[in-house]
């Protein structure tokens, strides 16, 4: 055997290498290289994958695969390629785990003590892995369990998101109240099948594999458990025509207008809940400034402009309300900013009962020009004035005495 320094340069710079080498007739070296791996690329712990403890219980690790299992769910992330592989290895990572006999090797042995089986036939295989059971039937079953056993009805519920919506409201609409129409996005009873999930004309079939009890009985090595029966999610039947417009779930998107009743007294910012069918909406309200009325829980509060002569001899003036027009006394020698409260005039109290109050604050009208009548009249009225601190201007004397010029 002649040694060959090509590759026992290779040896030491790249690591193990399997060397043949031969000597040829010509006493030529042929030196022929190729690497060599110990094992194949390690997976991911399991327990790192559902993200427990070594030490994790049973129950532990239940939970733990139907919370993140929930996550990674194809269904709610649709945009994310990596969802299905990461609910396939939750899966199988799952089914190991649960499995005392099963977690009891691969605790010895690791991944490697496992020959991973192919998916049986029918059952969805989301990736090249191991679980030899369908990700979608196992996360249908642990959801049956911690649900209560109700059934595939109910099992896209856990999925549903609460929709929200924004309504645009006036003041006027957001304190007398509205009837107001908006256009909905919902999921709701299949209009083709009514909801029962099989084309119209069709029947369902007794489930064989439960007998139509909804409950099978599965044998996890030397444990016998009872659960949801996973061909027919608990219904005790299976549906052989499953209605093409919703495939089987009883349950369509549709754009629906439906009425809100907002009540009388919502405040800005406010949110309600409403049912529509089956499902609920939250509405947050926004509500338009008035140009009249500023509002302070249930009262509210406005303007009114009087004149000097009724600001000092009183009188009567119209006032908006917010139901009505009102006719304001304005009393003798009403101040500015006095202001004048209507008893339950103001916004219905939408926690409470009754009404608040409407306060209507007394701003008093200045002339800024005056006929020479008016002029004079207000110097004689000046003239006659006994309690103003400074000087009038025009005004040089008064009954109480000298006052000095003003320009």
């Amino acid at each position: 055997m002649i040694a060959c320094d090509r590759c026992m340069i290779l040896c030491v710079t790249f690591g193990p290498l399997l060397c043949v080498t031969a000597v040829s007739p010509s006493s030529h070296v042929i030196c022929k290289m190729s690497f060599h791996t110990s094992s194949p690329a390690r997976k991911q712990d399991f327990y790192q994958i559902l993200g427990v403890p070594r030490a994790a219980t049973q129950k532990e690790i239940k939970k733990a695969y139907y919370q993140m299992a929930k996550k990674y769910h194809p269904d709610t992330n649709k945009d994310d390629p990596q969802a299905k592989e990461k609910f396939a290895q939750l899966a199988e990572a799952y089914e190991v785990l649960s499995d005392e006999v099963k977690r009891n090797q691969y605790d010895t042995y690791g991944s490697a003590g496992f020959d991973a089986g192919q998916a049986s036939a029918g059952h969805k295989q989301y990736w090249g892995g191991g679980s030899s059971i369908d990700p979608e039937e196992l996360f249908r079953k642990i959801f049956g369990e911690f649900s209560g056993a109700r059934g595939f009805g109910d099992f896209s519920a856990i999925f549903d998101q609460p929709q929200e919506y924004v309504m645009e409201l006036t003041f006027a609409q957001a304190a007398k109240g509205v009837n107001k129409e908006i256009t909905v996005n919902i999921e709701d009873a299949c209009q083709r099948c009514g909801g029962r999930g099989h084309e119209p004309g069709s029947s369902v079939q007794h489930c064989g594999s439960c007998n139509g009890t909804g409950m099978e009985t599965v044998n996890t090595g030397p444990f016998v458990m009872r659960s949801t029966c996973r061909r027919c999610g608990g219904r005790g039947s299976v549906i052989t025509s499953p209605c093409t417009a919703c495939r089987g779930t009883g349950q369509t998107k549709q754009r629906r207008t439906v009425t809100v009743p907002v009540p009388a007294g919502i405040e800005d910012g406010q949110t309600v809940r409403m049912p529509v069918g089956k499902k609920e909406i939250f509405i947050t309200f926004r509500v338009q400034k008035s140009p009249i009325f500023r509002r302070d829980g249930a009262d509210i509060h406005s303007d009114v402009l009087v004149s000097v002569a009724q600001a000092i001899l009183g009188g009567t003036v119209r006032a908006q309300g917010l139901y009505e027009t009102v006719n304001l006394s304005i009393p003798v020698g009403v101040q500015a900013d006095q202001r004048i409260r209507l008893s339950g005039k103001g916004i219905p109290r939408v926690s409470g009962y009754g009404y608040g109050d409407h306060y209507v604050h007394i701003k008093i009208k200045i002339p800024k020009m005056l006929t020479d009548r008016q002029r004079a009249l207000m110097r004689s009225y000046a003239e006659d004035e006994t309690d103003v601190e400074g000087s009038v201007s025009g005004v040089t004397s008064t009954t109480a005495g000298k006052r000095s010029t003003g320009n």
